[in-house]
């Protein structure tokens, strides 16, 4: 297991671990960095207009096409460590 590994798994268990809960734009981007680091490019079909919450979603994790899994791990690693 690479150190980036190691510390992106870290990070996932210290984002339970927070003393508040993030705001839902701060929430989207951890799930969007979340799933191209875990996914890759989202190839899911885009969400129904009026299921706010899973175009949302769709779009946090859309937002980050192309990024490599290396950048989004690194990515969410930060965003969470700024969250503590």
């Amino acid at each position: 297991m690479t150190d980036l590994q190691t510390r992106f798994e870290a990070a996932q268990a210290n984002s339970k671990l927070l003393a508040e809960r993030p705001d839902n734009p701060t929430l989207l981007k951890i799930y969007g960095l979340f799933k191209q680091a875990t996914v890759g490019d989202n190839t899911e079909k885009k969400p129904a207009f009026s299921d706010f919450v899973a175009r949302a979603k769709w779009d946090a994790w859309t937002a980050r096409k192309g990024m490599s899994a290396d950048d989004a791990r690194q990515g969410y690693i930060d965003l969470i460590e700024s969250l503590r």
